[in-house]
């Protein structure tokens, strides 16, 4: 079941002399979801994987294959049944006109997921994939972290997220590394950093060995439990390490002669 389009509605003018929005903010009142929700006051976990949507789009085709794999013990069936839910969720999208870049990623890791174990004969050479793609972001995460450019950093203020960019004028930056200078942001980053190079680290900790050793149901399972829902866990951690603070309270004003 999908939530219902709300009606359009007609757009406010804002007004010449009122300050624009906060970087990373929607003027569309939508919630940010993925990395940007890093960038909100608060932190919605159902938003930042994308909704019930997002979350079905990306867990349906892992449990598929492992399913369809364990009833026939065969390639081809949980090949087809994967690729055939992913490209489901792409044509739901579009019937409903609803964005798809966020269904095509998911979509585009399936599609080279079946490909490699179809070609290659081997159902665990499905996950193959995302085991090379967890290791190359546990690297890039941790030479960041041998560089003093921990990655967290860079990829928040890249998309404007940063609360110290958070002002006029700042927006147009492509980006911005003044927080490196900051011990406090710096530190902050820096422990986000190390937790995602930890998440990354602690997948192909558990799923490399059943990978070599061809278990593919109890791989399919790490897979799906160590997917978006820890990658959920993370942001959150992540969002109450580098949230933006909240401004300061402003004093009480006192009257002359007071």
């Amino acid at each position: 079941m999908t939530d219902p389009i709300p009606p359009a509605q007609p757009v406010q003018p804002r007004p010449a002399d009122q300050d624009p929005p906060p970087a990373g903010s929607t003027t569309s009142g939508a919630r940010p979801s993925g990395v940007r929700a890093l960038g909100g006051e608060d932190f919605s976990v159902a938003d930042a994987v994308g909704g019930w949507r997002g979350l079905v789009e990306s867990v349906a085709p892992g449990l598929v294959f492992v399913v369809v794999f364990v009833i026939t013990n065969e390639i081809t069936p949980p090949v087809v049944a994967s690729l055939a839910v992913a490209a489901i969720a792409v044509v739901a999208r579009l019937v409903r006109r609803s964005p798809v870049t966020y269904a095509l990623g998911g979509v585009l890791g399936v599609v080279i997921g079946a490909v490699w174990a179809w070609r290659s004969g081997e159902a665990s050479n499905y996950y193959a994939w995302g085991l090379w793609t967890n290791g190359a972001f546990a690297l890039a995460t941790l030479v960041s972290l041998l560089l003093r450019r921990p990655l967290v950093g860079l990829v928040v203020s890249s998309l404007g997220l940063d609360p110290g960019l958070a002002k006029p004028g700042a927006e147009g930056r492509v980006l911005d590394t003044s927080w490196r200078q900051d011990p406090v942001r710096m530190r902050r980053y820096t422990w986000a950093t190390m937790l995602w190079c930890g998440a990354f680290l602690l997948r192909l900790a558990v799923q490399l060995p059943l990978f070599l050793a061809g278990e593919v149901p109890w791989l399919g399972t790490a897979r799906l439990v160590m997917g978006l829902p820890l990658w959920a866990l993370v942001l959150w951690i992540t969002w109450l390490l580098v949230r933006p603070a909240a401004p300061a309270a402003r004093e009480p004003e006192t009257s002359p002669g007071r």
